[in-house]
């Protein structure tokens, strides 16, 4: 069980090692009231993941196998990040589709960097076939307590930065930032998952009843493109995740070009899938409702990220 009291643990030993990253109030077109932008995006290694990372491997015994992970981009980015400044190797399996600029950043960090496996299921199987060879220490993406712990002093340090936020949107992928988030709220504030249409997990296991595969595409695959939402993630969906909303890959390119026209973000498409439920329509916040988004990657390339504005 992921509690707030083993959040706040988690705060406490992550101190010193993350970033209290700011929150901003920004008018948007159609929504009442100022809406509260967590900027995570601005976290060690560009994203939200570096929280749970360094949870793990502050408790881990890491021996001489080092440590190992399978991901997308941002977490390996982020255990590659925290392995180096706790003084292990690492090891990061990713598959094909990740982004050149996701394997350059974490090959900046130190880490070797295996690129095999057509999906982030696959690049999984082979991560956790070299831990059982290997003895490396272990490091999942987002179905642990110590990720989740790890993930959910992001709304802690929310809590305390904006405490009057009515709502919460949050990007999904395998659920660990969300699932975080969710269990330090405790339906205290509304926690709203968004996901790509092409990527959705949690809608898919909420309109099943229980956790499916899907196949996941598109935009933002290298970074929410998980086909199962965890288990432990879903235990608390279930309980404290009001809804999902659902955005198109249209949707996502025209919120990164707002966080960039309106606030010279430069954001991934995972990092700016949340704010893109608010600027498309797909969740509409009533007259009075306060709203929070977190804006949480920054992890893309510059040429990639002209290509908005040709």
């Amino acid at each position: 069980m992921i509690t707030r009291e083993a959040i706040t643990r988690a705060a406490a030993r992550i101190a010193g090692h993350v970033r209290r990253t700011p929150v901003i109030d920004v008018t948007i077109e159609g929504v009442a009231l100022p809406v509260t932008l967590k900027l995570e995006l601005l976290q060690h290694a560009g994203s939200f993941k570096s929280r749970g990372a360094f949870n793990t491997l502050l408790q881990a015994r890491v021996g001489q196998g080092g440590v190992a992970t399978a991901s997308g981009g941002n977490h390996g980015a982020a255990v590659a990040y925290a392995a180096r400044q706790l003084g292990h190797k690492a090891k990061i399996f990713v598959p094909e589709i990740s982004s050149p600029a996701k394997v350059a950043r974490i090959a900046s960090y130190g880490a070797e960097v295996v690129q095999k496996g057509a999906n982030y299921s696959e690049a999984l199987a082979l991560c956790e076939a070299w831990i059982a060879e290997r003895g490396a220490t272990g490091v999942h993406a987002y179905d642990a307590e110590a990720t989740l712990e790890g993930q959910g002093t992001l709304a802690r340090e929310l809590e305390s930065q904006a405490p009057g936020i009515d709502t919460l949107l949050v990007a999904v992928g395998g659920g660990g930032l969300i699932g975080g988030i969710a269990a330090w709220y405790q339906s205290q504030v509304k926690v709203v998952g968004v996901e790509p249409q092409t990527c959705n997990t949690l809608h898919a296991a909420f309109a099943a009843g229980e956790r499916v595969t899907v196949k996941p595409s598109g935009l933002a695959t290298d970074s929410l493109g998980a086909s199962m939402v965890g288990k432990l993630m879903f235990d608390i969906a279930k309980h404290h995740i009001a809804e999902v909303a659902l955005v198109s890959d249209d949707d996502i390119r025209n919120a990164q070009r707002h966080l960039w026209r309106e606030m010279q973000l430069v954001t991934e498409p995972g990092g700016a899938t949340a704010l893109a439920a608010l600027l498309a329509g797909a969740y509409r916040p009533e007259k009075d409702e306060r709203v929070g988004v977190v804006v949480c990657g920054a992890n893309t390339s510059m040429d990639v990220f002209g290509q908005l504005f040709s």
